[in-house]
């Protein structure tokens, strides 16, 4: 039986792949997992400018095939695109998980909470960013990817994992959402923190808590990927959260 369908929203530099760990155990609980591959990554044309509403139009086509309830997980920075989506399709969402996400308030990006915060720069992975040839991406070396986003997961998971990561087009990295009270919070919300994230500090997971409250809150002793270093932790999160939203009912304020 098909319980839902959970789409499943990467972040920056990365791919679809980074959800693999996730997929069986979804499908083995009766939850349909779609893993989304956005644009940004990897290549893009000269002069690209894709921005959020590019990559958001990428999941809210891709959930306008679906029928039944529909939960959207961002990771990272997928965050920002699960926020967009559920500003824009709110009667369609049955709820939102971030897995050490990017949870903003309207109208900030990730550099400015931090800046607001004083947190000494770089922040994360920043200090060890590499600009791609033509200047309107960055790459991630695999050296620090391992040490930064992997440094919980097995050694074989953690290098096969850095790399993997892409190029990333910074248009399509440095996003700020724009949402409403009525449309976005009126979706319910789920946050996985990971105390032990060295991109997206605890600091900026409990700040982005305060600053959008109404999130039931999850916390794993894990990396920025728990999908490799807390994955049976992580599933029960996802897996409970949708279970107990999925017959909330719909109100008219919300279609």
């Amino acid at each position: 039986m098909n319980r839902g369908h959970v789409v499943l929203i990467h972040g920056a530099w990365a791919g679809s792949w980074v959800w693999d760990t996730l997929l069986d155990p979804l499908r083995d609980t009766g939850y349909e997992p779609h893993p989304l591959t956005l644009p940004g990554v990897g290549s893009w044309p000269d002069g690209a400018r894709t921005d959020l509403d590019d990559v958001t139009d990428v999941a809210v086509a891709h959930i306008d095939s679906l029928d039944g309830p529909v939960f959207v997980v961002g990771h990272s920075g997928g965050g920002i695109v699960a926020t967009q989506v559920a500003e824009r399709l709110p009667h369609r969402i049955a709820g939102v998980a971030y897995v050490a996400g990017m949870m903003l308030p309207s109208g900030i990006n990730f550099g400015d909470l931090c800046a607001d915060l004083r947190l000494p720069e770089p922040v994360g992975i920043s200090a060890w960013l590499e600009s791609t040839p033509d200047g309107s991406g960055t790459i991630v070396p695999p050296e620090a990817a391992a040490a930064v986003f992997f440094h919980e997961a097995s050694a074989g998971d953690a290098i096969t994992a850095a790399r993997k990561l892409l190029p990333q087009l910074e248009t399509a990295r440095l996003m700020a959402p724009t949402w409403t009270p009525e449309r976005f919070g009126s979706v319910p919300r789920l946050y996985v923190e990971a105390t032990l994230d060295r991109s997206v500090p605890l600091v900026t997971q409990r700040a982005m808590q305060d600053r959008v409250p109404g999130a039931r809150v999850v916390t794993l002793d894990s990396d920025h990927a728990p999908q490799l270093s807390a994955r049976g932790a992580l599933v029960t999160a996802l897996v409970d959260f949708c279970a107990s939203v999925v017959a909330r009912p719909v109100s008219a304020q919300e279609i």
